[in-house]
């Protein structure tokens, strides 16, 4: 796996390097805008509120791997899921580096006639063997996960 990221580059009005937007292109050939907080104290050291911190792309990353692991277990499963979302929660360290401490993944899964054992079963999965990001981020932040069921109609 690949990814470059650079600085996004001289402003077009100042001509200047300025503002901490940078651009990631993934070995799979997609672009993804990532931009730093503003910072009022050094409005020059601050990004511009233009895209996700990268911080924040680690935490949807996180839970992009991990729902996209219960779905695929739930369908191998041969259950009828419909539907899944994760809810991230997270706190950080204080002081740098400000690593997660603790993140809380809140799953809504919906479907036909499925068995909160089988959500919770693929969950624990995902969480255990197979989510990279997940497993990774767990040597520094406890992690903890919840759910609901929701049934749909036909």
């Amino acid at each position: 796996m690949e990814c470059t990221v650079s600085w996004a580059g001289p402003s077009a009005t100042t001509g200047s390097r300025s503002g901490m937007t940078f651009l990631a292109e993934t070995g799979s050939g997609h672009t993804l805008v990532m931009d730093g907080a503003p910072d009022a104290d050094k409005p020059e050291n601050g990004g511009a509120n233009l895209a996700p911190r990268p911080m924040e792309t680690v935490l949807a990353g996180t839970g992009g791997c991990t729902a996209y692991d219960v779905v695929l277990i739930l369908k191998r499963g041969r259950h009828d899921v419909r539907g899944c979302s994760v809810k991230l929660s997270s706190e950080r360290a204080p002081t740098d580096p400000k690593v997660f401490t603790k993140i809380h993944m809140h799953f809504v899964v919906t479907g036909r006639g499925l068995a909160a054992s089988a959500v919770e079963r693929a969950i624990a999965m995902s969480h255990d063997k197979y989510c990279s990001a997940t497993i990774m981020l767990g040597k520094t932040a406890e992690i903890t996960t919840s759910f609901e069921l929701r049934e749909v109609q036909a």
